[in-house]
């Protein structure tokens, strides 16, 4: 279309099109606009009214009304009135005369005449009207509506860029935030902690009225509210509610975000799972999903009739997938900090069966001395003597003494049927597993660079693991602020021959204090004050029995050097 060539039409298109380029609110600059082209088309009051695609109704954005109140507040349905007529069918309209067109709905008293031009995006969609009131009849001229539609095209160009600008910036806030719940989440390991700042967090960041975590249990078909934040706290129910009676299955049966726009209709009456508040209307749940199970379902809920957008799901689902992951890390470190328990445990229990083992060894020796010394006496007393009676008792509890040393000292020895031959790398690799997440959880660094040839060894594995267990986590706690530990393995020559393979555990930890260096192998000797001491001599045990041995390599304000020499069973 031609624009009308004179001064004033030039200038408000060059005015409407600077104000692409400034910084100020998108709402602020429609205002500008609105008051460059109701003067330069001739009209006295005018008014911007965009699609709202949740309602679908036409709403007056902003106004510009020499009526005195802002009429701001009003919206009609697409297809009412002149202006939402324009918004249905995309085309402008010069009114000359109001009163005489049947679409016209009065708003103003002073409107005689009216021009309405769409507002086309580049897609073709219709995102709203710009409306220019007169004061009298035939107000306007064909020329004036081409300008209308020229000022209108131009001022569509230049808040779509503003929209588009302030929808990345707060996709951006979303992103940042995302990033920082998601942090804060992965560090949380106390489950109740946990809910509680999953659904705070969902709730600052969707800006809905409250936010509810239900934590699904696929054995029993039930849900159970863990977390709810919204105005009235402290909502969850006591009991797990069957799956039948409740709206968040829908979620978990499907795998995908449900949305229902009126929770207080008639129809969700009966349903148990929704939160006994007044005021909730529109509800999206989003699941939770564990590949392949759904472990709960994250829930949003508004104060008014709302239809949630694309990107409000995008959102929803993004915190679900985070909590998702925070969910299961937190599983999993409660099951790795068991498993640790477990193990130290069972430490314990190895360090008292090889205590009752040495005491048992010491006691043989005596004991068989006294037996064979009782034996040579010769004590033949006469029958019915009753020390006849005293010295066969002596010898029924000299063997029986004999017998509990001899099944102790059995019961100590590890059965020969679990020594296998084992490469080493697998060994290691297995163990790798049992402490990945602990190491994660404290900012470890772990490399290992595997050899080329297998290196075997023969032993019981669960031994073993149980002796590199205890190297790497005392690395890990001689680093709490996070650190490096480096694993190799490098093939030996011991001075007697034959060949043996050095696992070697390096950290980058303060080091051995000097005063316990050369005693860390003896029992109950611990530089920490929650340890038992027990570890290095239990490793120490184990690896005598294996021919093997422990040595520190070296120690110091770099870091620690732990190796464990092993026999091969077969030369590399």
């Amino acid at each position: 279309m031609d624009l009308p060539a004179n001064s004033r039409s030039l200038a408000a298109l060059y005015r409407v099109a600077t104000l692409a380029g400034s910084r100020e609110e998108p709402r602020a600059v429609l205002r500008q606009i609105l008051q460059i082209i109701i003067p330069a088309v001739g009209g006295v009051s005018g008014d911007v009214s965009l699609v709202n695609p949740d309602s679908g109704k036409l709403e007056v954005e902003l106004a510009n009304s020499i009526d005195g109140p802002s009429d701001e507040a009003l919206s009609m349905r697409l297809g009412q009135g002149i202006t939402g007529w324009v918004a249905f069918h995309g085309r402008p309209q010069l009114v000359n005369d109001v009163s005489q067109d049947p679409r016209y709905v009065k708003f103003r008293d002073h409107v005689c005449s009216e021009m309405v031009a769409p507002m086309t995006a580049a897609n073709g969609q219709i995102m709203g009207v710009i409306n220019v009131d007169g004061d009298r009849i035939d107000a306007f001229t064909a020329a004036d509506l081409d300008l209308l539609l020229v000022l209108t095209a131009e001022a569509t160009r230049v808040m779509s860029r503003h929209w588009e600008l302030k929808n990345l910036a707060g996709k951006a806030r979303q992103l940042e935030a995302l990033i920082t719940i998601g942090q804060s989440l992965v560090s949380q390991l106390e489950p109740q902690e946990l809910y509680h700042s999953m659904t705070r967090d969902a709730r600052q960041i969707t800006g809905f009225r409250s936010c509810g975590l239900f934590l699904h249990d696929s054995e029993t078909a039930t849900v159970r509210l863990v977390a709810y934040d919204g105005p009235t706290p402290n909502l969850q129910p006591t009991t797990a509610l069957p799956l039948d009676g409740c709206l968040v299955s829908t979620a978990i049966h499907t795998r995908k975000p449900i949305e229902f726009t009126n929770v207080q209709s008639g129809e969700f009456g009966d349903v148990s799972d929704l939160p006994r508040e007044p005021g909730l209307r529109s509800m999206l749940a989003t699941p939770l999903i564990i590949e392949p199970t759904v472990i709960g379902v994250l829930v949003v809920f508004t104060s008014e009739i709302h239809r949630f957008n694309n990107d409000e799901k995008r959102l929803l689902s993004a915190l679900s997938s985070l909590g998702a992951v925070a969910l299961q890390n937190s599983r999993l470190y409660a099951r790795v900090f068991q498993s640790e328990a477990t193990l130290r445990k069972n430490e314990q229990l190895t360090t008292l069966g090889l205590l009752a083992a040495e005491i048992a060894h010491e006691i043989r020796n005596p004991l068989t001395v006294l037996k064979l010394l009782f034996g040579t006496l010769k004590l033949d007393y006469p029958e019915g003597d009753p020390r006849a009676t005293d010295a066969r008792v002596i010898t029924e509890k000299l063997n029986q003494l004999e017998g509990i040393v001899s099944r102790v000292l059995n019961f100590a020895k590890a059965p020969s049927n679990l020594h296998s031959r084992w490469n080493v790398v697998d060994i290691i690799d297995d163990t790798l597993l049992l402490i990945r997440l602990k190491l994660a959880q404290s900012q470890i660094e772990l490399t290992f660079e595997r050899p080329a040839p297998a290196l075997i060894v023969e032993g019981h594995k669960g031994q073993l693991q149980q002796v590199l267990l205890n190297l790497l986590i005392n690395a890990t706690q001689a680093m709490p602020q996070g650190g490096t530990i480096t694993l190799d393995l490098t093939p030996v020559t011991p001075p007697d021959g034959g060949a043996q393979v050095s696992i070697n555990v390096s950290d980058t930890g303060p080091g051995i204090p000097p005063d316990i260096r050369g005693r860390i192998f003896d029992s109950f000797l611990s530089g920490r004050p929650d340890g038992t001491g027990l570890g290095l001599s239990i490793a120490k045990r184990i690896l005598a029995s294996h021919h093997g041995d422990i040595v520190l390599r070296q120690t110091g304000d770099a870091g620690t050097t732990m190796s464990i020499l092993l026999p091969l069973a077969i030369s590399p």
